[in-house]
């Protein structure tokens, strides 16, 4: 059994795939079936220690980019995106694989494309509320498609894509769905009795929820512990201000800023957190959900499509979270958000309770099912 794994080069679309791929071997060793040869292709290995452990092999394909908007780069990317596709024929015929499962991104048309000229079978997930250019293409021609969010069911046109459709939910990780609720406060030095935010602005940090956050900082740590994931391009440059601004506090001890955690720090980061700030991606939503935490949304304006806009809104309309846009963000407002929740205990736990309803922790599992099942067909 061969399986190809393919999307853009963010950790948006790395670790969904990740999950995918540690239920795709669970349930092939549960079924007593042959250990699949899992290959992962994108423009760059992102985490070459989770494909060691996973055991798959990274196949680099670089493809251009298409942007929304006029440039000339898109000329020359037009060309990129040619050869890389010549190149990922001669990929795909090589491996010839049983099914190719994508998430997106416009990394993952070249492989696509291949796919389809081989008649590949070829199975999308579609992560965010309102599907990107590529996987609106790829689902035209899939054998099957499931999706993250179920109002995306409406952008699907075609009635044999409706029928083929399955609402999943986004796959998180087997073990950052389980926060660790013992030994996070004594690994992070924090107090038990002072409750505790947890900051994440994604992969790469996010500056204007970093300089927000430490224009308020002397004010929340009165109140508030902060564990702070500033990125890592970020991490000097904050931690440089926060120590300024937090010199002569009594409270300097309550923020602890990271440049990045990683998968056991980011678990005991959130078992010993009462809410979460947090960017709008289709994963790091999915996984607010499942951690069942209250939480804060700010979503990237202009994203393509605007999809974070519309992935924070639809987990807003389920009672979960409080959204705030980015032209809407102040020093003063955070802070009156974090504080309106966690000073009102109802409230929080009202928060938590129903983004614990809308999580569908099974979802990798019900996709790695779905995999195997074809390419079992396909041998």
């Amino acid at each position: 059994m061969k399986i190809i794994l393919t999307g853009g080069g963010s950790g948006g679309h790395f670790y969904p795939l990740m999950a995918v791929a540690e239920q795709v071997r669970k349930i092939s060793e549960d079924r007593k079936l042959l250990q699949p040869k899992i290959y992962y292709v994108s423009d760059q290995s992102y985490d070459e220690d989770l494909l060691f452990k996973n055991e798959i092999i990274f196949k680099k394909l670089s493809s251009g980019k298409m942007r929304r908007y006029f440039s000339i780069l898109n000329f020359f990317d037009f060309f990129k995106t040619g050869w890389a596709t010549f190149k990922a024929i001669i990929m795909v015929f090589a491996i010839y694989p049983d099914v190719i499962f994508s998430n997106g991104g416009f990394g993952s048309f070249p492989i696509l494309l291949a796919g389809r000229i081989f008649n590949i079978p070829i199975f999308v997930h579609i992560s965010d509320s309102v599907p990107g250019k590529v996987v609106t293409w790829a689902s035209k021609f899939a054998h099957k498609i499931s999706i993250g969010f179920p109002e995306t069911i409406d952008y699907l046109k075609q009635e044999k894509g409706k029928e083929k459709t399955a609402f999943t939910g986004n796959p998180v990780r087997r073990g950052l769905a389980i926060p660790l609720k013992q030994g996070g406060h004594e690994f992070l030095k924090l107090d038990k009795n002072v409750p505790t935010v947890l900051v994440l602005g994604g992969s790469q940090g996010a500056k204007i929820i970093n300089d927000t956050l430490v224009d308020v900082l002397s004010r929340l740590v009165v109140k508030y512990q902060i564990i702070h994931q500033t990125g890592k391009n970020n991490f000097e440059e904050v931690s440089k201000r926060a120590n300024l601004i937090l010199q002569d506090s009594p409270y300097k001890n309550r923020y602890k800023a990271f440049s990045f955690l990683d998968l056991l720090a980011l678990r005991m980061s959130v078992g010993a957190s009462d809410l979460v700030i947090s960017r709008a991606g289709a994963g790091s939503i999915s996984e607010i959900a499942v951690w069942g935490l209250p939480s804060i949304i700010i979503p990237i304006e202009n994203s393509a499509g605007n999809h974070q806009v519309h992935n924070a809104f639809s987990f807003a309309r389920q009672k979960t979270t409080v959204v705030i846009v980015e032209k809407n963000l102040t020093s003063n407002l955070l802070f009156s958000e974090i504080d309106r929740i966690l000073s009102n205990k109802e409230l929080a736990e009202e928060m938590a309770k129903k983004a614990k309803e809308a999580s569908m922790p099974d979802a990798a599992d019900a996709i790695a099912r779905e995999i195997v099942n074809i390419a079992v067909g396909h041998e």
